[in-house]
């Protein structure tokens, strides 16, 4: 195996944007790539990407590499992997890291299978050995009662997805400089099996959980689907998005997009209101960081408690009609019957 150099980050452009898992991601690298003494570089696909490219340097890459083109606009397996391929062979990266959204992990493991490495995926930190200077992923295991440390020793580069929100992006440093490089895109990497017909979002997510400032979450001690769905009633109230543990998601009373935990999404907003949750190791995996925790649960020794900053003991079917009503008298409607919880 020839030596390589560097750390690269996937970079995400979404609606013509930059996504901000990018920012996350450049966080993540530029620790590792201080640690290695080695550069950072950002590699980023899509339509409008290069005029963005600097955006990128201001948050940490010493490097950025665009390839842009229409039909990169939106994510298609086949041209960005053939692409990404290409550019790792030929500039032999020792570390690649993405973010575990739909696109880092559909994307990632056709990477590792056309560079024969391994990946290990939602690693929640990544670390270099001091003495064998090599990527150490960390990732829970075992439904999240064990935190597993993966290498891979003998294959480059080395692999990973990290969550989204798992991070904090560096503040912007507009007085830092960069390369920009600006791959020229060929008609036969652009070739796909995959064709993209349209595109139907989900009418109970107003936005992304994983993008919302406010989170309210509910889990099976809200017993029913008629009494989880009062929940988007507070969630409407305070401009914020359901979630929603996986035994709720289970039972039918939420779709897939609103699951937080280990085996849905990671969140960190402003403030995260579990109601309803006991707090199993998968879910609280994947909201403890949030920055404010409110949690509603019966049970006194309920497992959401102990990351809760605020907590209250008690029934749900008192609680919640409360909850709604005060919420209306404050946003100055009429608080109506909110007794049917």
């Amino acid at each position: 195996m020839q030596p390589s150099r560097g750390v690269w980050v996937l970079g995400e452009e979404r609606n013509g944007a930059i996504h901000p898992v990018s920012h996350e991601l450049l966080a993540w690298g530029r620790g590792l790539a201080d640690r290695l003494g080695e550069p950072l570089t950002c590699v980023i696909l899509g339509e409008n990407v290069h005029a963005q490219a600097e955006e990128l340097v201001h948050h940490g890459a010493d490097c950025v590499i665009t390839a842009a083109d229409p039909l990169l606009g939106t994510f298609l397996p086949d041209p960005y992997s053939r692409i990404l391929t290409g550019l790792i062979k030929a500039h032999e990266p020792d570390v690649v890291l993405a973010s575990a959204t739909t696109m880092g992990r559909t994307l990632m493991p056709i990477l590792a299978a056309e560079l024969h490495t391994g990946l290990t995926a939602d690693c929640t930190g990544l670390e270099i050995d001091p003495e064998e200077r090599i990527l150490l992923q960390s990732r829970p295991a075992i439904g999240g009662n064990v935190m597993a440390t993966i290498k891979t020793p003998h294959h480059r580069p080395q692999m990973a997805t990290v969550r989204p929100k798992s991070k904090r992006p560096l503040p912007r440093d507009p007085a830092r400089s960069g390369e920009i490089i600006a791959h020229v895109v060929e008609a036969v990497e652009l070739k796909s099996r995959i064709v993209r017909v349209g595109f139907e979002a989900d009418p109970t997510t107003k936005a992304s959980i994983q993008d919302a400032d406010v989170v309210i979450a509910g889990g099976k001690g809200l017993q029913n689907a008629k009494k989880f769905a009062r929940i988007f009633e507070i969630a409407e109230a305070l401009d914020g998005t359901v979630g929603a543990s996986r035994a709720a998601v289970d039972q039918g009373w939420a779709s897939y997009a609103h699951q937080v935990g280990l085996s849905g999404k990671s969140v960190t907003p402003k403030l995260y209101m579990a109601l309803g949750i006991s707090g199993s190791a998968n879910h609280l995996a994947g909201m403890a960081s949030s920055e404010r925790i409110v949690a509603i649960n019966k049970d006194p020794e309920a497992g959401i408690f102990k990351v809760a900053d605020f907590g209250i003991v008690g029934d749900l079917g008192e609680i919640v009609p409360i909850l709604i009503r005060r919420l209306r008298e404050i946003g100055g409607e009429d608080p109506g019957d909110a007794s049917n919880a």
